[in-house]
């Protein structure tokens, strides 16, 4: 299915250089039916061109009849001259898929053609290794097939949710941020291997297994976090004596309330941030009559 799709990134960074690299590995979408622009940085689009061997273009030069899914890759403040831009060239059935942080589907069904497709992406940055937790959310014009087409796809980097959008603002507190969270839990360990004498290297290594081995157990096992945690915690003994000092100085509470803030500003952010981008054409509205 893959294989037949025409794909084209509006946007030439971090993100879209993950997605582009997912796919090629991937070996599902042949580099050569993808095309990428930016604004102007014609350095950044030679670049990737040269390292995944896929197409690049102006913005002005892209046959959008041609494209059979368009990822909008920009920056999220770019989010209204970018819709606008290409409302005219993009038809209500081709699918429009968004990793712009923030920017609702009903914002871009607004500002694109009526009855367009669109679905919103929220990977997070393990999608560099292809091992991104990826959520989706369906605009109210996009169908099922469309969907599995758009799952298909961001499977290539990694796992892909079909979420509603009203639970993106949680999905980001655990996937988006998550991977932050294991980082900083990973600091603190380290730091205890070197006061303990193992060194940085070995120390690094030593956590990163242990986290991996964590999350295949529960990956492959018929078990709850809670009955796996019960599973290797003797009485009495060093697992024990070590989620005591956890509990005693608030960690589950401290992870929890993590989650519940990163969610909490994730839904701040978008409200302002569709709250600009209306104001920005309102003032663009007012300065043309």
């Amino acid at each position: 299915m893959l294989n037949k799709q025409r794909i084209a990134f509006i946007g030439a960074g971090s993100m879209a250089e993950a997605m582009i690299s997912g796919f090629v590995n991937s070996e599902k979408v042949p580099a050569d039916q993808i095309i990428v622009t930016n604004r102007n940085n014609q350095e950044r689009l030679q670049e990737l061109e040269n390292k995944y061997g896929i197409k690049t273009s102006k913005r002005e030069d892209i046959q959008f009849d041609h494209v059979d899914i368009l990822i909008l890759a920009m920056k999220p403040k770019d989010a209204d001259i970018a819709l606008q831009s290409i409302k005219e060239y993009i038809k209500p059935h081709q699918l429009v898929l968004s990793v712009l942080a923030g920017i609702s589907t009903f914002f871009m069904e607004q500002n694109l053609q009526a009855g367009q497709a669109v679905i919103r992406v929220m990977p997070n940055t393990s999608s560099m290794i292809g091992e991104s937790a990826t959520a989706l959310s369906p605009g109210q014009f996009t169908t099922k097939q469309q969907v599995a087409i758009a799952a298909e796809l961001l499977k290539t980097i990694g796992e892909a949710y079909i979420i509603e959008e009203e639970k993106m603002d949680i999905f980001t507190g655990i996937a988006g941020s998550g991977p932050a969270y294991f980082y900083f839990l990973m600091e603190h360990m380290e730091q205890e291997g070197l006061t303990g004498g193992l060194d940085a290297e070995t120390t690094r290594q030593i956590i990163a297994q242990t986290i991996a081995g964590a999350a295949k157990m529960i990956q492959s096992q018929n078990e709850t976090p809670t009955v796996l945690r019960e599973n290797v915690t003797s009485p009495n003994g060093t697992t024990e004596a070590g989620l005591k000092a956890l509990e005693s100085k608030g960690g589950g509470k401290a992870i929890a309330e993590a989650i519940k803030h990163a969610a909490t500003r994730s839904k701040e952010i978008s409200s302002q941030l569709e709250e600009n981008l209306v104001n920005q054409k309102v003032e663009k509205a007012k300065v043309m009559v």
